[in-house]
């Protein structure tokens, strides 16, 4: 029996359920790793994080800089973002997709990841479904289920060239489905869905009523002439069904600038936008001139880093390709190749047989100072993505390093 003033309940959990179900970022945790062991002196070679590893273009860094010596960046600004930059990314969405839209439908925010965690948080009430196309960006489940909807994971593998299929996304679909997560080109996989695939998908999406959330974070880094689809362009009649989520981090080499943005319906757009003024208000002022400046900047720079990407794409994949085990697509677009090794798990590798690509990718960075994220942070156990924003030397010398450990497999 309880004492007089004291009480018999449960302890209550220091850290709410919601977010203690949160699992950290897997490319973050993997970078963190590999710098860690950097600073111990080890030669560790990090493929995990999905960063170009160029600076930023030299004149928007002017721009920033300029921008800090203007009173007017000093203060609090409009929550949704300036208007300079709204119009700017309204101009430079009509340029580069062909999708034509109005400042007052474009929320400018602290990066990529803001503005995925946001858009669902302004679509989705408890229980709603997310078909979530996989291999499938960490973050992506994570903010689904943050904002109390249900991540309904839709698979597609290598023999597919990982893209899924109206027929898939109709079994998956339910009648608590409302949002559909495109992504396209594709991290962690760099697949790029066919104009007559988007289509197809985006006319089911309509046809059920379904809201579509696509991010074209990685549209300007396709290879090979391909193209980068964007949905409510190819049908115009999803506009008011469809959130488009953008950014300057990959583009334009500004991942530290933190600067993203959601375009949309006007009044989804307007909530989100309440959202944000409570969440944080404004993004930094002199990211924002800086994030200007780039997306109505010319594209030089972009072209120029695409094909060195381009080159390391091409080297990345014949490398992998030649191991005994790896099945590695080429892929068509961003900055990732995403091989399969599942012919290798449970062989023996220095006394030991991993079963998993975790405890490979744990071995890999042991035993070959390599740093490789396991597939199962994608949402596909037996593969691993590597990021080739990286050198060349380093990239070379890193796959081979994995080579030659793997060809230990027995």
């Amino acid at each position: 029996m309880a004492t007089p003033g004291t009480t018999s309940a449960r302890p209550r959990s220091r850290v709410s359920a919601r977010i203690a179900g949160i699992t950290p970022s897997a490319t973050l945790a993997v970078d963190a790793k590999a710098k860690a062991l950097k600073a111990e002196g080890r030669p560790v070679i990090g493929f995990g994080a999905g960063q170009p590893d160029f600076p930023t273009p030299d004149y928007i860094v002017d721009a920033a800089a300029e921008a800090t010596r203007e009173r007017v960046n000093h203060g609090y600004t409009a929550a949704g973002g300036l208007p300079e930059l709204r119009e700017a990314i309204a101009e430079k969405t009509l340029r580069d997709s062909g999708f034509r839209c109005d400042p007052s439908q474009v929320l400018v925010t602290n990066g990529g990841k803001q503005a995925v965690y946001s858009a669902f948080a302004t679509l989705v009430d408890p229980g709603d479904e997310v078909l979530l196309p996989a291999p499938y960006w960490t973050t992506y489940p994570e903010s689904i289920t943050l904002a109390g909807g249900v991540p309904v994971q839709v698979t597609a593998d290598e023999t597919t060239g990982y893209l899924v299929t109206v027929d898939q996304l109709e079994a998956a679909r339910t009648d608590k489905t409302k949002v559909l997560l495109f992504n396209s080109p594709s991290n962690p996989t760099g697949a790029v869905y066919p104009r007559e695939q988007v289509e197809a998908i985006g006319k089911w999406a309509l046809e059920h009523g379904i809201w579509v959330i696509t991010d074209e974070i990685y549209e300007h880094l396709v290879y090979d002439g391909i193209t980068a689809a964007s949905m409510p362009v190819v049908v115009p009649e999803l506009a008011d069904q469809t959130l488009i989520l953008n950014g300057v981090a990959k583009t334009y080499s500004m991942t530290g600038w933190r600067v993203g943005w959601i375009i949309g319906p006007d009044d989804v757009v307007k909530a989100a936008s309440s959202f944000q003024s409570h969440l944080c208000g404004n993004v930094s002022n002199v990211a924002q001139r800086a994030a200007q400046a780039a997306v109505a900047g010319p594209l030089d720079a972009v072209h120029s880093m695409r094909e060195a990407f381009d080159a390391r794409r091409k080297k990345i994949v014949s490398l992998l390709s030649d191991i005994p085990g790896v099945e590695c697509p080429t892929p068509e677009g961003a900055f990732y190749a995403y091989p399969s090794v599942k012919a290798l798990l449970g062989k023996e590798i220095r006394g030991e047989r991993p079963e998993d690509t975790v405890a490979l990718a744990d071995l890999i960075l042991r035993e070959a100072e390599v740093a490789v994220v396991p597939g199962e942070a994608f949402g596909t156990p037996g593969y691993f993505r590597f990021s080739y924003a990286l050198a060349e030397a380093d990239l070379v010398e890193g796959v081979n390093r994995v080579a030659n450990l793997l060809a230990e497999a027995r």
